[in-house]
Formats: structure tokens, sequence, C-alpha cells
């Protein structure tokens, strides 16, 4: 009887869709729901509804649900956890959210790397083992930021969990406790590389795999180690080993939520339908077979592989959270106070082509970023330990500025870029020249600390410079250079750039902001 009112309903929905102005179903997910994308347009297109999925980060989930205008563009979030549901929707506007699997983020250490440390074969391995390896200088790894990535933020509150008391829960007291900041402070120091999106970081660990030059190790969800480890079983390379630290870790929950403002009675039917579909023994078998984590007796589970010790049956502890509130502070004393600092020098596009709304929207941008409460706000803020390099050009260079992330150096820079007007050429590689002269002597010193990026904000209609990644290889430059474009740029260029380094670039032609946000969720 569930099945067929499920069926009416669904038939309702797309005959309504092909008689009025709604003609989608359209969802909001995190970049970890990717591989499950299959599962639900695969159900849309049975049911003759034209579904569409955006992927974005969970902060950026988070926002748009607390946003009225955020709100109404959308039918479905899926983001990787409920956290940033609970943090963000104070208006209540998600309903009926439901998890449609689970996966624990862990540590997936390079096999040989683990041997190295003494961790496979069954050993116990604790926060505190993760910290000696990275204070001994053996252990660097990947992570995305936690306050822009929902596998970041559960690796860094699982690290402040295992800071103060038995681990087993998020006590609010370690936030201001000294000792286990200090804890925590020197276990980010390990981060080597940052990212604003687990999928990607993924991608990432493969590409420098494929290319001789691995990581160590990274933080992820289980189940993308298991995707991640099958790309390198493929490319002949070794797997990562999955490290599940003992005082337990910090789930994500994959919730399906309707984003209620108002739609047609059967726009819901269809989202209930939707998602009975993927919690039925069917869709959550297929769910298993990715390398989640699903209830119990419903699906069997994928096979243990002990060559990297995954087990998807092992009992993983998970730590218990506090409210959001609690959860909400610890991120910005993540930002502020215990992350790795970050050297960005960004490269600003004022050549003729860039006139109207491209120089406005570029001065808006940089408002956005350099003004404390607006980067407050998307949890993107500079600190004084942070150091900050601003060039302008057009055919050449035009001026250099460098800055701390204190609010009146940043004030400074902003005026500078302010009285900037475009006209001229362009030659971005030459800018992006200018940024590593620019970064060298910070990155050389013998207590560098930085994680480096170059950030080139452009239309991409720049000179050729066929010759510059030779230069970038010949002088081992390891500094990612990542494209924020504006309006109809061409990104061909910048993404050889982005290519080249191993970073990516990101598309500011439906909100330049937003684009240059999520860059900053990389450094």
């Amino acid at each position: 009887m569930i099945r067929r009112l499920a069926a009416i309903a669904v038939a309702a929905f797309a005959l309504a869709a092909c008689g009025g102005p709604k003609t989608q179903f359209h969802i909001v997910a995190g970049s970890e729901q990717k591989s499950l994308e299959p599962l639900v347009l695969g159900f849309c297109a049975k049911q003759h509804v034209e579904c569409s999925i955006d992927y974005k980060g969970s902060l950026d989930i988070g926002q748009m649900v607390s946003s009225p205008a955020g709100a109404k563009s959308v039918d479905a979030v899926w983001p990787a956890s409920s956290l940033w549901i609970e943090m963000y929707d104070k208006a209540r506007v998600v309903k009926d959210l439901k998890s449609i699997a689970q996966s624990p983020v862990v540590l997936g250490v390079k096999l040989s790397k683990a041997k190295e440390l003494g961790w496979t074969g069954g050993k116990p391995v604790k926060m505190d083992d993760i910290l000696q390896a990275v204070q001994a200088g053996k252990l660097k790894f990947l992570m995305t930021s936690a306050t822009q990535s929902n596998s970041g933020a559960s690796a860094y509150l699982a690290m402040m969990a295992s800071a103060f008391g038995d681990g087993s829960r998020l006590d609010p007291r370690a936030l201001d406790d000294e000792a286990a900041r200090s804890k925590v402070k020197t276990l980010l120091g390990g981060v080597a590389r940052s990212a604003g999106s687990s999928g990607w970081l993924g991608d990432l660990y493969v590409k420098t795999a494929k290319a001789g030059q691995p990581f160590d190790a990274m933080w992820n969800y289980e189940f993308m180690l298991k995707e991640v480890n099958g790309e390198l079983a493929q490319a002949g390379q070794e797997p990562l080993y999955a490290i599940y630290p003992a005082e337990g870790s910090a789930y994500a929950d994959a919730p399906l939520g309707y984003v209620d403002h108002g739609q047609p009675k059967t726009t819901h039917d269809f989202f209930a339908a939707l998602q009975a579909y993927l919690l039925s023994p069917e869709a959550q078998a297929k769910v298993a077979e990715d390398g989640r984590r699903t209830a119990p007796g419903v699906a069997a589970q994928p096979r243990p592989d002990p060559s990297w010790n995954f087990d998807p049956a092992r009992v993983v502890p998970s730590i218990a959270l506090p409210e959001p509130d609690v959860i909400a502070r610890a991120l910005t004393i993540y930002q502020e106070a215990l992350r790795r600092p970050s050297l960005t020098a960004i490269c600003l596009d004022f050549s003729g082509s860039m006139s109207g709304d491209g120089e406005t929207g570029l001065k808006a941008a940089m408002a956005s970023i350099l003004t404390p409460a607006e980067a407050a706000q998307n949890l993107i803020q500079w600190t004084p330990q942070d150091h900050i390099i601003v060039i302008p050009f057009d055919a050449t260079p035009r001026w250099e500025a460098a800055a701390d992330g204190t609010a009146a150096s940043q004030a400074q820079l902003l005026t500078k870029i302010q009285a900037e007007e475009a006209g001229g050429g362009t030659d971005m590689y030459a800018c992006a020249e200018k940024a590593f002269d620019a970064m060298a002597p910070y990155l050389s010193t013998p207590n560098n600390n930085y994680l480096p990026a170059v950030v080139i904000m452009t239309d991409g209609r720049s000179d050729e410079r066929n010759n510059f990644p030779e230069i970038w290889r010949s002088q081992g430059r390891q500094v990612p250079i990542f494209g924020v474009t504006f309006g109809d740029a061409d990104p061909t260029q910048l993404n050889s750039l982005a290519e080249l380094s191993q970073a990516r670039v990101f598309d500011g032609h439906a909100d330049l902001t937003a684009a240059f946000r999520s860059a900053r969720g990389y450094n």
C-alpha cells in the first residue's frame, strides 16, 4: 500500500512538472555524495522527473538554508553531516532529515609509512601516537579545512576531543584549555595541503601518487579511502592503510532533508518517495558497495580488506559532540588560533578587458575577504600569523604590497586595491612569477610553517607564455596556483596552471565573492 501511494505521488509530481512552471527537483549536496548521484538520477529518470544536483561545501550548505533566498533556491539538501544543518538552520526550514549512510572519518596512511611507524598488524593507534609522529617530523597529511568541509571538521573535532579527557566526547572545557589547544595546534602542523572538498582531496592524493610524489597520509571518510585505494590499485600504487583512532571518530551521516519554502504538496511527496527509495534494501545494497555503512540488517556490508585494514563492520566508537554553539566556537578557534598560517599571494587582473563589471566585482570580492567582519561570517578570516601579498597586474605587475592578517593591514591593502582602475594588456604569468619571488623569502626560512598558495583572479584572456611550465618545473616550485574566473572568462589557461601545480579553478560567473571564498578554503 505504501509503495502504491508513493508511486501515485511521484506520478502526480511528474504530471505537475509537465503542466506548470516547475520542471525539476533541485538538490544541493556535499561532494561526498557524488558517487551516489547515479542512484538518485536513475530513480528520477524512471519517474520521468527532471532532477538536478549541485555540489557545495558543508559551510555553504549550512549558510544556504540559513538564508531565506538561499532556501528558496533548492528543494532538498544532502550534506555530509547533519551537524551543519543543526548549526545553521535556525528557522528549521529543513524537514524530514534522515541519514542515508554513515562513514567514520579516519586517517589513511601510505602503507610503507604505516609499517615504518609500527601502525600495522592490528595495533591500536591513539591520537597521541599520531601527534608524536607529527612532532618527530615523520608524518605529514592532507586534510580539508575544518571550517569549510565536514571531513576536516570531523578530524579536527576528534583531535580536540582526544586532547582533553578520555577522547570519547568533546568536552567544551577543551576549547579553553591551553594544553589541549597546544596538542591540537601541533597536530594541525602536520597538514601538508588543505582543501575545501573531501572528494577533491582524494583526487589530489591519487594524482600525486601517480606522479611518483605521494603524500604520507590523508584524513578522509572510510568510504573515500576505499575509492582512492581502488584507483591506486589500478595505477599500481601502494594503498593507504586505514588508521581508526583508538579513542573514536566523528561520523558523517549523509542526511537527506526537504527544504520547505511553500512548494506544492506533490514536491514534498516526490521527496518522500526519493528518500524512501534511497533507504530501501535495493538502494542500500548499492550504498554499501560504495564502502559506506548502512543500518544493521538492511544490506550486506562490503568485504573487509585486511591488506589496508578496511573493515566496515568494525565497531568504531562515535565521539559525542556538544551543542551546535560549542561546535561553532570550536571552528572559530580553529580558524583564528590553531590552523597552520597561510601565505597567500593574490594576483588581481586590472587589464582593459576587466573594465566595468569585472573591476566592480573584483573590488567587491576583495572587500569581502579583507573586511574582518565579513570574512568571519564565512569562517575565512585572516589572523596576525597569516601573510598576504597583493599584486595587481595588466601587461606587467603594477605594484606589490604585503601585509599580515591584522585589521589595519587588511584595510591598507583594500584602500590600495580600491584606487586601481582597469586598463592595458594582460599577462597573468608575469604576475605569477612575481608572486613566487615575493613568497620565496618566507618559504626559505628555517621556521617556515606557512601553507602557501597563489590565487589568480582574472578573466582568463592572458598573453601566452609557453615556457612557463618548464620554468615552474625547473625551479622545483611546489606552490599551488588557484584560479578564480570572472564573467564569461575562458578558463583554459588557468586550468593549465592549476593542473601543473596540483590546484583547481573556481568559477566566479554566478558569484565572484563565493568563488574566492571557496579558494580561501584551500589555503
